[in-house]
Formats: C-alpha cells, sequence, structure tokens
C-alpha cells in the first residue's frame, strides 16, 4: 500500500492510541495470573495481536465483552507446540521464558525482520536455569524446553530490556524464592519500571528492584487466585508522533496520555519543549502548536523509539540538532539510523551519523518525494509527520508497515484535518 501526505495544517483534539508496552504486559500477566482478568481500553495492533494470540497458544482463552477483553488462565498450559510472535520484539523476548515454564518442548517462530535479529542471549542465558534450546546460530526459530528453575543469574542488559522483562515475570510464576537476576548496563530502565508496574497492578510477586542492577525475590507464598480489572493506557510511543505534528503543523489537543507514566517515550516532551514549540500540559490533555523551533540536544539511550518522531521535528528546527544513542537502533525492524538517514535525504535533510551521535540538519525546508517504510512503522510516521509541511506531496511505499503499532494513523491525521490519500 502506498499513501500520499499532502502539505496541510491541522486542527482538532484526538486520542492517543492504546500502549502496545502496556498491552503486550497485561497480556502475559494475565497468563500467569492465575484466575480472570477484565482488560480495558485493550488495543488491537498486529503486536497487540500476537500477544493474543500467544496466550491463547499457552493455555489461556480471551473472549471480548464489549469493548473489553476477558481472559482466564490456569498458568502455563500450552495447547499448541509453536508460538508465532509476529513481528513483535517485545513478545519474542518476554513469552519465550514464560513458555519455558512448560515441560514440553515449544518452538518459537516470527514473520518480517524478526528472524533476522539476534536472539543468542536465550542461548546464553537458558540452560543457567534448567532450559534445553536449540537455535539457528542465535536466531529463529528456537526449539526451547523447560521447566525455568530460578537460579542467581548475571545477564547482559545493553541490548534490550525486553528479555529482562520476560525473566522478571517468568520467576515470580515459577515460585523464585531468595534469589536474584543481576544486571550489567541495562538499558531502557523505564521500561522496566513499566514491567514491574503491571506485575505490581496484577498482585504477582514482584521482586525488590535494587538500583536497577539486582532484582531480588525474597521468600514468597503460594500465588492466590485473581480477578483482575487492568485499564491500557494510552501510547506516549505513537503519541509522541501526533505530538510532534502539532508542533509542526497546526493547533491540536491530545487526550489519553498518562503525564505519570513509567513509559520511557514520555520523554518526548522534554524534546518538544527544548525545540520551543507551543505546548501546555495538563493532566487531562497537552495542547501543542507551532511556534519558531529551534535545534536541540537528546539523550535518546533510554527510549530509542524516540529517534523516528524527533527527527521529524529537528527538520523543522533551525540549526543542528544532536540525539545520542544511534548503537540502539541497529536491531530494530530496520537499521533505523541508517533508514531515518536515507529516507530524510530524499526529503532534502541531510543527517550525519557520528558515534553513537545522530545529527539533523534542520529548518531549510523540506521538499515532497517519494520515500519507503522499509517495513518500518515508525519510519512511515516519521515521514507521514514530516510531510505535513513540505513543499509537496509525500507518498510513502510500504505505507501500511503502522499496523504494526498504531493502525489508525492515517486516519487519526486524516480527522485532524490532513488530506491523506491511500492505494492498494
Amino acid at each position: 500500500m502506498t499513501t500520499t501526505i499532502h502539505p496541510t495544517n491541522i486542527t482538532g483534539t484526538i486520542q492517543a492510541p492504546t500502549s502496545k508496552s502496556s498491552m503486550q504486559r497485561a497480556c502475559a500477566a494475565a497468563l500467569l495470573t492465575k484466575g480472570k482478568t477484565t482488560i480495558v481500553n485493550p488495543g488491537y495492533s498486529n503486536d497487540d495481536k500476537a500477544a493474543l494470540d500467544i496466550i491463547q497458544k499457552l493455555g489461556a482463552t480471551v473472549q471480548k465483552s464489549g469493548d473489553d477483553l476477558l481472559i482466564e488462565s490456569s498458568g502455563i498450559n500450552p495447547v499448541n507446540n509453536e508460538i508465532n510472535c509476529g513481528e513483535s520484539g517485545l513478545s519474542i523476548r518476554m513469552f519465550t521464558p514464560i513458555a519455558a515454564l512448560s515441560s514440553g518442548p515449544v518452538t518459537i517462530v516470527g514473520e518480517g525482520s524478526l528472524p533476522s535479529r539476534p536472539m543468542d542471549f536465550f542461548d546464553e542465558i537458558f540452560p543457567k536455569i534448567g532450559i534445553d534450546i536449540k537455535s539457528n546460530g542465535g536466531k529463529l526459530p528456537l526449539q526451547i524446553q523447560g521447566p525455568l528453575k530460578p537460579q542467581n543469574i548475571e545477564i547482559d542488559g545493553s541490548l534490550s530490556s525486553q528479555f529482562l522483562t520476560g525473566l522478571l515475570m517468568a520467576y515470580a510464576a515459577a515460585g523464585a524464592s531468595d534469589v536474584s537476576i543481576t544486571v550489567n548496563n541495562l538499558k531502557s530502565k523505564p521500561y522496566i519500571d513499566l514491567t514491574l508496574q503491571v506485575m505490581k497492578d496484577f498482585k504477582m510477586h514482584v521482586p525488590e528492584n535494587r538500583n536497577h542492577e539486582v532484582f531480588y525475590y525474597p521468600a514468597q507464598q503460594a500465588l492466590p487466585t485473581n480477578e483482575i480489572v487492568y485499564k491500557v493506557e494510552g501510547d506516549w510511543s505513537g503519541g509522541a508522533f501526533l505530538l510532534v505534528a502539532g508542533a509542526i503543523a497546526g493547533n491540536i489537543t491530545v487526550k489519553g496520555l498518562d503525564v505519570f507514566s513509567t513509559q520511557a517515550d514520555k520523554a518526548v516532551l522534554q524534546a518538544i519543549m527544548a525545540s520551543g514549540a507551543s505546548i501546555s500540559i495538563q493532566p487531562e490533555q497537552i495542547e501543542i502548536g507551532p511556534a519558531p523551533l529551534k535545534a536541540f540536544h537528546f539523550n535518546a539511550t533510554d527510549c530509542p523509539d524516540l529517534f523516528p518522531p524527533l527527527v521529524a521535528l529537528a527538520a523543522y528546527c533551525e540549526g543542528k540538532t544532536v540525539i545520542e544513542g544511534v548503537s540502539r537502533l541497529a536491531h530494530k525492524e530496520s537499521n533505523r539510523g541508517l533508514t531515518l538517514q536515507d529516507e530524510f535525504r530524499k526529503m532534502g535533510v541531510e543527517i550525519t551519523l557520528q558515534d553513537d551521535l545522530m545529527i539533523i540538519d534542520g529548518g531549510k525546508g523540506l521538499k515532497g518525494a517519494t520515500v519507503s517504510s522499509r517495513h518500518d512503522h515508525r519510519i512511515a510516521m516519521a515521514c507521514a509527520v514530516a510531510a505535513l509541511k513540505a513543499d509537496g506531496p509525500t507518498t510513502i511505499e510500504l505505507a501500511e508497515a503502522i499496523n504494526k503499532s498504531y493502525p489508525d494513523f492515517y486516519e487519526h491525521l486524516a480527522f485532524l484535518g490532513a488530506s491523506v490519500s491511500e492505494t492498494a
């Protein structure tokens, strides 16, 4: 599918999308929490659908009840010996340790770029906690057989925090007692805070967080059967594109973003304020509009998903914007550092990659062009937002990539008044 964005001003009020980070963690917790869970404000992105499919393959039942989802589980009881994580990096890293709670063999597969992304940390860690594993040279497919047996282990957190999320939940469900997980060089710490908060909300056995370096499980009693009601919060990752669109192309109001959220991408507010955009942050909504924009410096090491929207913002900021943390981009849906450089060059924006820095030379105007998402949802959205004030229409190839995280994105832009046309 191709989508063309014509230069337009936008205005109006929009509800932020549902957080897939929160939704997928809630699915995992609902699977592990024996009893009934009602998920309010559930997400339906492709990543969310993958998580729902996985928990059903691992023994949960899922039913719709109006706008809510009802999930019942008695723990890990696989009804299928293969789970497909789609294109979700979180699902593969989180659900693989959880699936290993089963004593039966399970094969883990994925789609899109996922089979080419490194998963060798499973090969390194799983034998230490009682799990047999065979991988394809550190990549998918993975063949595992548990059950997982909690032990004192030490892991490298420099590539991703998502594997730690799965271990934290799996250890809790396995009855971990007087054991700890030690983590070196943990990245994306706010996402671990989100994991611990979800575990607390689901009344799971939450480990002691010792400065994000040691997660210690004290002695615990048997987990009770619970009846949980969990509301999925709005998504700061998707909401960041709406906020940047407002800063570039019009006065809009975004609702549904919790300013007290533990989501890492809430940090987009810091970058937007540093850019000089007109912004009013209120408990129930954020009002944002254009103003003379200036270059800014931002460290995205703990929130690498902000690179795409911030590149779109920086393109309109006078001067050279510097964003730190480029090393976190190599193993996303695309190599996002290079992809952003290539696609924004087509729109007349020069981006330099220097060590761990990205330098965007902005404020010189953008030209309409034909660009490609490279099958990366955040690249598609970044190009669409940047196109709102280009000097002509911009056509995005492989535009359907947005379905991974924010399937209503183009509709939301159109609702705000953007001129959006699609062709199959």
